[in-house]
């Protein structure tokens, strides 16, 4: 008789036994109200207030809200002065608004590798990839674990280079004890539906820069500044203003961060602890200087050469069949998406930025080995998942344990 759920087994435990998100109570209701009764709807005193908050709990002297994590990183670019024709180096292992954001204030985005055992920027490939053109670096502090901000800060001193930091998995993070955003020049955050801390869109950028935060609120608010009249502006800017119930939202939210937090973290090592003892996954390295670690997602590689031609696919496939909600992540590396592929409609050449590049920039050429092997043995747990109970966990590693011990029967299915 089969053992494996996929093939009729009985599962694990059952898919629907997981924690539902986001998560909220009538906190959130009852500020959405009291924003609605107000009238006043509009870039007040939530706003203020929440972004007062968010750069505190970050450690940052200043946070300029917005409507999205790519708004925060466009505004963290700008406000540094990132450019028409500048480099701008950023990882391929990320979501496609790392290399967007540059792309939207005229820069060029320089994919570099990452770490194989974190999918953080590759420091050695960063350092390697510097030249005349290069004006900042975006780190990404995926899955919340930060890049090795001690050595990039070396690297961008020496080579007078920004760090942008996109912080969009890391909310809650610290390295040294000090706050993810907060790091580098400035940080990004997203408040989108699945973030650790969501009002189902919205973001900010933190820093503790004076001059940067005015610039990007500046930029946020249609080019107005503190100072001058409704009708005074001082830049071209835009429109990307958060909202009062967002704000609203986002303050109970916070409210209850750092306890969500810590619990992801102890489910997450716990997690570690067990899969480490599995063959045929690796799980990814920690970094003691990140205390307390966020995790936007708990992720662990699948070995390929270990299960005798089981696809991580069909390893995938058995594991949700055993009721662990489990997924690939990134398909492609980000310079294989067409927009880089010199595919997407109406382009010439490279993408928007190259006219004001004054070189090629031909992103088919590129490969880049840590992420195309990340792209092809990632296994993902979303966030929501790390806040059930512990023995969840035990179940999750119970059930990779089982999918090994009859790996043959996904192989000869």
């Amino acid at each position: 008789m089969s053992q494996l759920a996929i093939n009729g087994g009985t599962p694990i435990r059952s898919l629907e036994n997981w924690p539902a998100w986001p998560v909220c109570d009538e906190r959130e209701e009852r500020a959405v109200l009291e924003v609605l009764r107000s009238g006043r709807w509009w870039f007040g005193e939530k706003i203020k207030e929440f972004e007062e908050a968010f750069a505190a709990f970050q450690d940052a002297r200043f946070g300029v809200s917005c409507t999205s994590g790519t708004a925060a990183l466009k505004l963290g670019l700008f406000a540094c002065g990132v450019g028409a024709g500048d480099e701008v180096i950023v990882p391929a292992y990320t979501f496609i608004a790392t290399a967007a954001a540059p792309l939207l204030v005229n820069a060029v985005p320089v994919f570099a590798d990452v770490e194989l055992d974190t999918g953080n920027l590759d420091l050695t490939a960063v350092e390697s990839l510097v030249t005349e053109k290069t004006k900042a670096v975006i780190p990404v502090h995926f899955a919340g674990l930060p890049a090795d901000m001690d050595a990039l800060g070396d690297i961008a001193r020496r080579h007078n280079l920004r760090i942008i930091e996109d912080a969009c998995h890391a909310w809650g993070t610290k390295w040294r004890g000090k706050g993810a955003g907060a790091l580098g020049d400035c940080g990004a955050f997203s408040f989108q539906m699945s973030k650790n801390i969501t009002a189902g869109e919205g973001g900010i950028l933190l820093t503790d820069d004076e001059g940067i935060a005015e610039r990007a609120a500046s930029y946020c608010n249609f080019g107005r500044i503190k100072e001058g009249a409704f009708y005074e502006h001082f830049l071209v800017g835009d429109n990307m203003r958060m909202t009062e119930m967002q704000a609203a939202i986002l303050l109970v939210q916070l409210s209850r961060l750092e306890e969500q937090t810590l619990r992801r973290q102890h489910n997450a090592r716990l997690l570690n602890r067990l899969l480490s003892e599995i063959p045929g996954v690796s799980i990814m390295r920690e970094d003691p200087r990140a205390e307390p670690r966020a995790y936007h997602l708990y992720m662990f590689r699948f070995r390929p050469e270990s299960w005798n031609g089981v696809t991580r696919d069909r390893f995938l496939e058995a594991l949700r069949a055993e009721g662990v909600p489990c997924w690939a992540g990134y398909p492609m590396p980000l310079y294989k998406n067409p927009l880089f592929q010199r595919r997407a409609r109406g382009s010439q050449g490279c993408p928007l930025s190259c006219p004001y590049y004054g070189r090629e920039m031909d992103y088919t050429r590129i490969h880049l080995p840590n992420v195309e092997w990340l792209c092809g043995e990632a296994c993902w747990i979303g966030q929501q998942y790390l806040l059930a109970e512990e023995s969840a966990m035990h179940d999750i590693a119970a059930a990779v344990a089982k999918i090994w011990e009859h790996r043959e029967e996904l192989r000869n299915a």
